[in-house]
This record gives structure tokens, C-alpha cells and sequence, in this order.
């Protein structure tokens, strides 16, 4: 590969790191405390991209380099295409159907869960609510309407689930936090859809049988726009 393609090559690497950082599309991939070494090393490689150009242009040449063997860099242009020109989205009920199997959630650190928030209906992350239905003996949640929000999944027919995404790291962890939904209300809504569910938790449905998954008696259901962090922490 000629040093001129060389150079190129780094600029749209770089520049595609920080088109991700800065646009917020970085958070379709990895947790937000990523950022700022996305940032970092983004600018890095633009950076040693520069020197590199400016070094080339003061020395009057380029170095050139024998052809063979030079397909494998360029297949680094690949990422750097689906960055600029299809851009995958974030994990949505694709990755849930594929992966029916869930464990139960861990255990929360501390010997108790603190209260529930005040108010009527409550917003709980999906990964909290999960957890106090697997963990939480005091029946905290029985006959408490609470909100949740998340993604509309049908994994089979007559079934309509409420899923959120959940990562450590980055997506490639990604695992699927879902309630089951009672009634027609979702029912007819087109996978994918982000709604917020105003719900009543049926004790005792969260079982090993079903993956540890509860089931809700949803009181409303609102269409909402995904958040710009579709994912859980």
C-alpha cells in the first residue's frame, strides 16, 4: 500500500471514531463512560495521520512500497463505509428472538432494596424492576402501578413482550431484560416500538420455567421516541 493511501486510510479510521463519539451513535455500540477514550484515540490517529502527511510533504516524495500482498489493509475500510453509510442500529427484538434464554438477575449488593419512588405510578429501569421481582420478598411491588419503558417484541404468536437491552461493556454482552404483556393494548403494535407501560405485576409469574420472566397487567401504554441511550446499565 502506497504511503499517500497509508495516510488516507488513518484520516477516515480516526475521523470515523469521532464522528461516532461526537454524534452520539457511539451509543448504539458501547456504554457512555467509553466516550471520552473514543475521543482520545480518535483524535490520535487523525493526529499521527497528520504528522505523517506533513512529514511526506516536507520531504518532497513519497515513500513507495511494493504492491503484493496490500488487499488485507484496505479491508480496514470496510467499518469505516458501514460507519459513514449504513450505520448499524442499536440491539432490538432480533436480538431478543434469538436469544430466548435468560438467567435469573443477580442480587442486588445491599441486604435490602431501598423503597419504591413516590407517586402514583413510579418509572422504574426495566433491570430494577426485574430484580425486585426475582429478589424483593417484602411484596413491595404487589399491587403497585408502576412505568416502564422499552421496545415492543412478539416472540411467538399471541405473545407480546416489553424487552430492554442490557450491557456491561459493549454490545457484543448485550443481554435482554422482558416482561410479559397481558391484553391487546401492545398486541397489534409493530415490533420495536418504544412505548412506555403504566403496569400491575402478577405475583409469582416470574419462574426458572420462563426464564425468570414476569408478567404485567399494563393500565396504559404510551408510544414514545427511543431515548438517545437505548441501552441499560
Amino acid at each position: 500500500m502506497r504511503r499517500e493511501a497509508q495516510n488516507i486510510l488513518l484520516v477516515l479510521l480516526g475521523g470515523a471514531v469521532l464522528k461516532l463519539a461526537l454524534s452520539g451513535a457511539y451509543l448504539r455500540y458501547v456504554t457512555p463512560s467509553l466516550q471520552p477514550w473514543l475521543v482520545v484515540s480518535g483524535a490520535a490517529v487523525v493526529l499521527l495521520a497528520g504528522v505523517a502527511i506533513v512529514r511526506d510533504v516536507r520531504a518532497g516524495h513519497a515513500v513507495h512500497q511494493h504492491e503484493h500482498g496490500t488487499r488485507s489493509p484496505w479491508l480496514l475500510l470496510l467499518p469505516v463505509f458501514a460507519i459513514f453509510l449504513v450505520a448499524p442500529p442499536a440491539l432490538g427484538s432480533d436480538s431478543v428472538t434469538r436469544d430466548r434464554a435468560a438467567a435469573a438477575p443477580a442480587a442486588p449488593e445491599g441486604a435490602k432494596f431501598p423503597p419504591l419512588p413516590p407517586g402514583e405510578a413510579p418509572l422504574l429501569s426495566m433491570s430494577e424492576f426485574a430484580t425486585r421481582v426475582v429478589w424483593d420478598d417484602s411484596g413491595a411491588l404487589n399491587d403497585r402501578a408502576v412505568r416502564l419503558q422499552g421496545f415492543v417484541v412478539h416472540p411467538a404468536p399471541r405473545t407480546t413482550q416489553l424487552a430492554r437491552m442490557r450491557i456491561s461493556c459493549c454490545a457484543a454482552d448485550a443481554t435482554a431484560v422482558k416482561v410479559d404483556l397481558t391484553g391487546p393494548g401492545a398486541a397489534a403494535l409493530p415490533v420495536d416500538t418504544w412505548i412506555e407501560v403504566t403496569a400491575r405485576l402478577r405475583p409469582g409469574t416470574a419462574t426458572q420455567a420462563n426464564d425468570y420472566t414476569p408478567t404485567v397487567d399494563p393500565l396504559t401504554i404510551t408510544p414514545i421516541p427511543p431515548p438517545p441511550d437505548t441501552y441499560e446499565h
